[in-house]
Formats: structure tokens, sequence, C-alpha cells
């Protein structure tokens, strides 16, 4: 139970920030909502399972075209420690990128300090709820991280931000 109450409330804490943000994003124009509607029958919806139910996740994730938006990797890897008790057990390596709108590449660099450091809480509270024991790479716990950071950038930059890319993930055990 305590390792369960946690991982609950962090689950909680996700899906309230999310429905939060869904209520409260701005309404697109109707001319806008439509092509973009069109735009992913068409193509298909990435974030969906085909049916179309998943819209608004494929709408928060992929705002605007593909040619509209630009990837910014971050200079420095983040290096997060996984403790048991008082002694570092293992050292995981990650390396990030974002996805953001045409011109934001430098409002990243311009907040990358902030950035870095609301990454960093968000990987040490990934690693304190045992999200990189075992087998850490399983996909439901990277895009548990993945949402997590994705949060986190939103706080720090915005809409600008469209999503987060784990792009280098690894795992040294001492």
């Amino acid at each position: 139970m305590k390792k369960l109450l946690p991982i609950l409330l962090a689950l909680l804490g996700t899906g309230a920030g999310v429905g939060a943000g869904i209520l409260l994003a701005p309404a697109h124009e109707a001319s806008s909502a439509t092509e973009q509607h069109t735009a992913d029958e068409g193509e298909g919806s990435h974030a969906g399972n085909g049916d179309g139910t998943d819209h608004a996740a494929a709408d928060e994730h992929s705002e605007g075209d593909a040619g509209q938006n630009q990837y910014v990797k971050l200079n420095n890897q983040f290096v997060v420690p996984v403790m048991a008790g008082d002694e570092v057990k293992s050292l995981v390596v990650l390396s990030l990128s974002l996805e953001v709108r045409l011109g934001g590449q430098e409002l990243v660099y311009s907040l990358e300090p902030k950035l870095r450091d609301v990454f960093l809480r968000t990987l040490f509270d990934h690693a304190n709820l045992g999200g990189f024991e075992g087998n850490f790479t399983e996909i439901h716990r990277l895009d548990l991280l993945r949402r997590a950071l994705y949060e986190s950038a939103r706080n720090v930059m915005g809409p600008t931000v469209l999503d987060v890319l784990i792009t280098e993930i690894a795992r040294q055990d001492q």
C-alpha cells in the first residue's frame, strides 16, 4: 500500500492536470478545427487508436502541421541517481528534445535553465516512485514519464511546446 499510494496520487494529479488543460484550452476557430479534423482523417491520427476516439489527445500534442514545428535538442544530458536506501544503486542518463512551434527555438534556449530544473524535478520524482526500477523501458512507464515531462514543459513554456521526446536513455547499475 505504501508503494501504491504515491503512484495513484501521481496518476490522479496527472489526470487532473490534463483535464484542466483540456477544459481551459482556448477554443479553436471552426475553420481550423475542421481543417485539423480533415488532416487527421487523411493521414490517420498518430495519437489515437484508429477509430477517432482520441482526437483530443491528438490535437493537444500535434497542434499545427508537422512542417510548422521545430525540434530542439537540449544541450546536456540528464543524469538521475536511482537510490536504494542511502546508496546510489544506479544512474539513468537521458537526452531530451522538445517539439515546439515554428520560431520556438529561441524561447527554449532562453528558458533552458528553468526547463532543466523542472525536468530534473520530474525525473527525480519518477525515480523515487520506482519508474527506473526493473524494466524501465516498458512502454507504459515511458509514456508516464513523457506525459509528466510534457506537463512540466507546458508549465514553463505554455502552448509553444508540443511534445517532449526522449531521444536517448540508459541505466548504469553500480
